[in-house]
């Protein structure tokens, strides 16, 4: 338990963003080297690393994954392991996971397992983006690093340390980015009528996509248009040439999000025509849905439930965003929400997992993937 804390408090004193996790990688490979190497083989790819364990007698590969990368927020938990990169945070649990995945290394490499398992620690799962181009590179590069089922956990602050929930199908959404920007003609607050101002476009704007989940999305499918983020201006006398707008897309089905993304376009093209301006939309990193394989979420919590002072949870699909839905989309496999007992929620600057999580989910994670 001892080691976990200090490898976990360490990782989140180094958060990095995605693919440029370069002390973090030299943090992962230099543990890594600690373990013994009879069974390892080890790889890299960009900032992440692929671990092989041999098994003694295997008959297939199970594959476990984790994210590695940080948030751009600054930490305001007051502890005194905080993050030391200035802008940075692992606000989002990834210090958990990669300590529990190193924990896997250590056990596997210790104690031979009997099927093959690959351990992916995979960088910028918070955006551009990993798990995409990393299990292409799998495909054409290494194909013998692919596995035949994959898991992974993701930390829930709302649940207590011991819960194990996950559901088979749809369990996290499709998400997108989103990025507006807006370009008028500036001017001096004195003369409206010469300029043609960005902040009242993006106000319009910013309502109108309010619209599109109550009145373009049918009522039984889920969709999410939030703007987090909207910029415009330079100082109070001077009526805006730009304007910027930043969010997010969240849906339960493809055909919603290209539903939704089909309003946004149509939506600015009218905002263009109202107020002479020009738009163009960005909607960055795209992730597809987290579908839980069912025999394999339905075996995941099966042993939960006879997993010593477990909770097993069959939850609810969330709007949450994770890219391991890209491994799921090729890979019979499951993802689930391990307890984190923590007030304050995913992404927020104080957070602070509960750390009796690493043990806990070390062991579990270690006993599932032996009884496989």
């Amino acid at each position: 338990m001892d080691t976990l804390i200090q490898i976990r408090r360490e990782l989140h004193q180094i958060p990095e963003l995605g693919f440029q996790e370069f002390k973090t990688q030299q943090y992962l490979l230099k543990t890594i080297a600690q373990f013994p190497q009879d069974y390892l083989s080890i790889t890299t790819w960009n900032t992440g690393i692929v671990v092989k364990i041999t098994g003694s007698n295997p008959s297939k590969t199970i594959g476990w994954r984790t994210d590695i990368d940080g948030l751009p927020i600054t930490e305001e938990t007051g502890l005194p392991f905080s993050s030391t990169h200035e802008g940075k945070m692992h606000a989002c649990g990834h210090d958990c996971h990669m300590t529990i995945a190193l924990a896997l290394v250590s056990a596997f490499a210790t104690t031979q397992p009997k099927q093959n398992v690959v351990v992916y620690f995979q960088p910028a799962e918070e955006g551009p983006g990993g798990a995409e181009p990393m299990l292409n590179w799998l495909k054409t590069e290494r194909p013998d690093l692919l596995p035949d089922e994959i898991y992974a956990l993701h930390i829930a602050p709302e649940y207590p340390v011991g819960t194990v929930a996950t559901r088979a199908g749809l369990l996290f959404a499709n998400t997108s980015e989103l990025f507006i920007d807006l370009k008028g003609l500036g001017g001096h607050a004195a003369y409206p009528h010469k300029t043609r101002d960005m902040t009242i476009a993006a106000a319009n704007l910013i309502l109108q996509l309010q619209t599109i989940v109550s009145r373009n999305v049918n009522p039984l499918d889920s969709a999410v248009v939030t703007i987090g983020k909207m910029t415009s201006g330079t100082v109070q006398n001077i009526i805006a040439e730009n304007a910027r707008l930043e969010g997010t897309i969240r849906t339960l089905n493809a055909s919603a999000m290209a539903e939704v993304k089909r309003r946004i376009e149509a939506i600015c093209a009218g905002i263009e025509a109202s107020f002479e301006c020009d738009i163009t939309i960005d909607y960055g990193s795209m992730y597809y849905e987290v579908n839980n394989n069912e025999q394999c979420a339905n075996q995941l919590l099966a042993f939960a439930e006879s997993f010593e002072d477990c909770q097993a949870v069959t939850c609810s699909a969330a709007m949450t965003g994770e890219d391991f839905g890209y491994f799921l989309k090729e890979i019979p496999g499951a993802l689930y929400w391990a307890g984190a007992n923590c007030e304050y929620g995913l992404h927020h600057a104080k957070i602070s997992p509960d750390e009796d999580l690493l043990t806990f989910n070390a062991n579990f994670v270690e006993q599932f993937i032996r009884s496989l």
